[in-house]
């Protein structure tokens, strides 16, 4: 799904012009990119969170040569789903 699907969407289920509707959908990821850049998490009730997590440095591998690569220090957003998302998914719901 693209930015613009999302905009149809809400086109289709609200009734307000696609160009409104593509302007709410960037407000609500601006706002969602700006908490994750700001290091919060983000929680969005009944669908999941977006968290922002530190990795430690390690070692990992070139998989082309096998050879070892240090891998740097670095934060990286997970995206953990609810329990009624994960529910739906598997068809319990």
């Amino acid at each position: 799904m693209t930015r613009s699907d999302l905009a149809d969407a809400i086109h289709r289920k609200v009734g307000v012009p696609r160009a409104e509707s593509a302007k709410y959908v960037e407000m609500v990821l601006e706002e969602i990119f700006e908490r994750i850049v700001s290091r919060e998490d983000v929680k969005l009730s009944s669908f999941g969170a977006f968290v922002v997590r530190e990795k430690k440095e390690r070692l990992g591998r070139n998989p082309k040569t096998g050879a070892g690569a240090k891998i740097s220090a670095r934060l990286v957003v997970a995206f953990k789903p609810s329990n009624i998302l994960r529910a739906r998914i598997n068809g319990e719901g």
